[in-house]
Protein backbone atom coordinates (compact mmCIF):
# COMPACT_ATOMS: atom_id res chain seq x y z
CA UNK A 1 0.00 0.00 0.00
CA UNK A 2 1.09 3.55 -0.59
CA UNK A 3 2.77 5.20 2.30
CA UNK A 4 1.25 8.18 4.00
CA UNK A 5 4.62 9.33 5.32
CA UNK A 6 5.36 11.79 2.50
CA UNK A 7 6.62 15.28 1.97
CA UNK A 8 4.01 18.00 1.75
CA UNK A 9 5.38 19.17 -1.59
CA UNK A 10 4.93 17.49 -4.95
CA UNK A 11 8.63 17.46 -5.74
CA UNK A 12 8.96 14.25 -3.77
CA UNK A 13 6.84 12.39 -6.30
CA UNK A 14 10.01 12.26 -8.38
CA UNK A 15 11.54 9.46 -6.31
CA UNK A 16 12.88 6.22 -7.77
CA UNK A 17 12.97 4.68 -11.19
CA UNK A 18 16.70 4.03 -11.35
CA UNK A 19 17.86 0.51 -12.10
CA UNK A 20 20.94 0.89 -9.89
CA UNK A 21 21.88 2.94 -6.88
CA UNK A 22 23.63 6.15 -7.90
CA UNK A 23 24.64 9.17 -5.87
CA UNK A 24 24.14 12.89 -6.36
CA UNK A 25 20.73 14.56 -6.25
CA UNK A 26 17.86 14.21 -3.80
CA UNK A 27 16.44 11.22 -5.64
CA UNK A 28 19.78 9.47 -6.05
CA UNK A 29 21.16 7.11 -3.44
CA UNK A 30 23.38 7.93 -0.51
CA UNK A 31 26.67 6.13 -0.06
CA UNK A 32 26.57 3.37 2.52
CA UNK A 33 29.40 4.10 4.97
CA UNK A 34 31.76 1.42 6.18
CA UNK A 35 32.02 1.06 9.96
CA UNK A 36 34.96 2.93 11.43
CA UNK A 37 37.53 1.21 13.62
CA UNK A 38 35.86 0.11 16.86
CA UNK A 39 32.39 0.83 15.51
CA UNK A 40 29.62 -1.77 15.31
CA UNK A 41 26.41 -1.88 13.29
CA UNK A 42 22.81 -2.83 14.06
CA UNK A 43 19.80 -2.89 11.72
CA UNK A 44 16.16 -2.46 12.72
CA UNK A 45 12.88 -1.75 10.95
CA UNK A 46 9.95 -0.24 12.79
CA UNK A 47 7.61 1.48 10.38
CA UNK A 48 8.53 4.77 8.73
CA UNK A 49 12.32 4.96 8.69
CA UNK A 50 12.25 8.74 9.05
CA UNK A 51 10.98 8.50 12.62
CA UNK A 52 12.94 5.38 13.59
CA UNK A 53 16.20 6.87 12.34
CA UNK A 54 15.60 10.07 14.28
CA UNK A 55 14.70 8.21 17.48
CA UNK A 56 17.78 5.99 17.39
CA UNK A 57 20.12 8.85 16.49
CA UNK A 58 19.27 10.53 19.82
CA UNK A 59 20.93 7.77 21.83
CA UNK A 60 24.32 8.45 23.37
CA UNK A 61 26.91 6.27 21.66
CA UNK A 62 25.12 6.23 18.30
CA UNK A 63 27.41 7.88 15.76
CA UNK A 64 25.20 7.85 12.67
CA UNK A 65 21.98 6.31 11.38
CA UNK A 66 21.30 5.53 7.72
CA UNK A 67 17.82 4.95 6.26
CA UNK A 68 17.42 2.11 3.81
CA UNK A 69 15.83 -1.20 2.91
CA UNK A 70 16.44 -4.74 4.20
CA UNK A 71 14.74 -8.10 4.51
CA UNK A 72 13.72 -8.53 0.87
CA UNK A 73 14.94 -10.13 -2.32
CA UNK A 74 15.09 -7.33 -4.92
CA UNK A 75 18.61 -6.00 -5.51
CA UNK A 76 19.18 -2.23 -5.34
CA UNK A 77 15.52 -1.40 -4.70
CA UNK A 78 14.13 2.10 -5.04
CA UNK A 79 11.65 3.64 -2.63
CA UNK A 80 8.89 3.34 -5.23
CA UNK A 81 9.59 -0.37 -5.63
CA UNK A 82 9.71 -1.06 -1.90
CA UNK A 83 6.45 0.80 -1.29
CA UNK A 84 4.60 -1.58 -3.64
CA UNK A 85 5.17 -4.37 -1.11
CA UNK A 86 6.48 -6.71 -3.82
CA UNK A 87 10.23 -6.57 -3.04
CA UNK A 88 9.94 -8.08 0.44
CA UNK A 89 11.97 -5.25 1.96
CA UNK A 90 11.09 -3.26 5.06
CA UNK A 91 12.03 0.36 5.68
CA UNK A 92 14.98 0.06 8.03
CA UNK A 93 17.53 2.06 9.96
CA UNK A 94 21.16 0.99 10.04
CA UNK A 95 22.80 2.19 13.22
CA UNK A 96 26.54 2.79 13.59
CA UNK A 97 27.46 2.81 17.26
CA UNK A 98 30.31 2.73 19.73
CA UNK A 99 29.97 -0.47 21.81
CA UNK A 100 32.03 1.18 24.57
CA UNK A 101 29.24 3.72 25.03
CA UNK A 102 26.10 1.77 24.17
CA UNK A 103 25.45 -1.96 23.95
CA UNK A 104 23.45 -3.91 21.40
CA UNK A 105 21.09 -4.84 24.24
CA UNK A 106 20.41 -1.16 24.97
CA UNK A 107 19.81 -0.48 21.28
CA UNK A 108 17.39 -3.42 21.16
CA UNK A 109 15.45 -2.12 24.15
CA UNK A 110 15.30 1.35 22.61
CA UNK A 111 14.04 -0.12 19.34
CA UNK A 112 11.15 -1.92 21.02
CA UNK A 113 10.07 1.27 22.79
CA UNK A 114 10.56 3.62 19.81
CA UNK A 115 7.65 2.06 17.89
CA UNK A 116 4.72 -0.27 18.51
CA UNK A 117 6.13 -3.77 17.91
CA UNK A 118 2.70 -5.35 18.38
CA UNK A 119 1.27 -3.94 15.14
CA UNK A 120 1.50 -6.41 12.25
CA UNK A 121 2.65 -4.93 8.94
CA UNK A 122 1.88 -1.35 9.90
CA UNK A 123 2.70 1.61 12.11
CA UNK A 124 -0.20 3.99 12.66
CA UNK A 125 -1.58 5.05 9.27
CA UNK A 126 1.32 3.46 7.36
CA UNK A 127 0.22 0.01 6.19
CA UNK A 128 2.05 -2.76 4.36
CA UNK A 129 4.83 -5.28 4.83
CA UNK A 130 7.38 -2.53 4.14
CA UNK A 131 6.33 -1.04 7.49
CA UNK A 132 6.63 -4.28 9.45
CA UNK A 133 8.57 -4.53 12.69
CA UNK A 134 11.80 -6.43 12.02
CA UNK A 135 15.06 -6.86 13.93
CA UNK A 136 18.22 -8.31 12.39
CA UNK A 137 20.99 -10.19 14.15
CA UNK A 138 24.53 -10.72 12.94
CA UNK A 139 25.55 -13.46 15.37
CA UNK A 140 23.94 -15.90 17.85
CA UNK A 141 24.49 -13.54 20.80
CA UNK A 142 22.50 -10.75 19.13
CA UNK A 143 19.70 -13.22 18.39
CA UNK A 144 19.67 -14.28 22.04
CA UNK A 145 19.52 -10.65 23.17
CA UNK A 146 16.64 -9.81 20.84
CA UNK A 147 14.59 -12.81 21.94
CA UNK A 148 15.34 -12.05 25.59
CA UNK A 149 14.23 -8.42 25.24
CA UNK A 150 11.01 -9.54 23.52
CA UNK A 151 10.32 -12.01 26.32
CA UNK A 152 10.88 -9.39 29.01
CA UNK A 153 8.78 -6.71 27.29
CA UNK A 154 5.95 -9.19 26.79
CA UNK A 155 6.14 -10.24 30.45
CA UNK A 156 6.06 -6.61 31.56
CA UNK A 157 2.69 -6.08 29.81
CA UNK A 158 3.98 -2.72 28.57
CA UNK A 159 1.90 -3.38 25.45
CA UNK A 160 -1.59 -4.88 25.66
CA UNK A 161 -0.73 -7.30 22.86
CA UNK A 162 2.23 -9.59 22.23
CA UNK A 163 5.19 -8.43 20.13
CA UNK A 164 5.06 -9.55 16.49
CA UNK A 165 8.53 -8.34 15.46
CA UNK A 166 10.37 -10.60 13.04
CA UNK A 167 13.80 -11.66 14.30
CA UNK A 168 15.91 -12.71 11.33
CA UNK A 169 19.57 -13.05 10.32
CA UNK A 170 21.08 -10.03 8.60
CA UNK A 171 21.94 -10.47 4.93
CA UNK A 172 22.19 -7.12 3.13
CA UNK A 173 21.16 -3.50 3.60
CA UNK A 174 20.42 -1.17 0.68
CA UNK A 175 20.79 2.53 1.39
CA UNK A 176 17.77 4.71 0.60
CA UNK A 177 17.62 7.78 -1.59
CA UNK A 178 19.27 10.98 -0.36
CA UNK A 179 16.02 12.73 0.52
CA UNK A 180 15.25 10.06 3.13
CA UNK A 181 18.47 10.67 5.06
CA UNK A 182 18.21 12.73 8.24
CA UNK A 183 14.70 13.80 7.26
CA UNK A 184 13.61 15.32 10.56
CA UNK A 185 16.77 17.38 10.95
CA UNK A 186 16.38 18.86 7.48
CA UNK A 187 12.59 19.00 7.15
CA UNK A 188 11.27 19.18 10.69
CA UNK A 189 8.80 21.90 9.72
CA UNK A 190 7.09 19.82 7.01
CA UNK A 191 4.05 17.75 8.03
CA UNK A 192 4.10 13.96 7.82
CA UNK A 193 2.01 11.23 9.39
CA UNK A 194 5.12 9.56 10.83
CA UNK A 195 4.90 9.33 14.58
CA UNK A 196 8.16 10.37 16.19
CA UNK A 197 8.64 8.58 19.49
CA UNK A 198 11.83 8.95 21.46
CA UNK A 199 13.07 5.73 23.06
CA UNK A 200 14.46 7.65 26.06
Amino acid sequence: MKRFCVYAFGMLLLAGGASGQTTGGLNDFSVLPMPKAGEEVATFGGGCFWSMSEAMSELKGVNKVISGYAGGTTKNPTYDQVSTGTTGHAECSQIYYDPKLISFATLAKAFFFAHDPTELNRQGPDKGTDYRSIAFYRNPEEKRILLDVIRKVNQSKHYPKAIVTQVVPFTIFYVAENYHQGYYRVNGDKPTSCRFQSPK
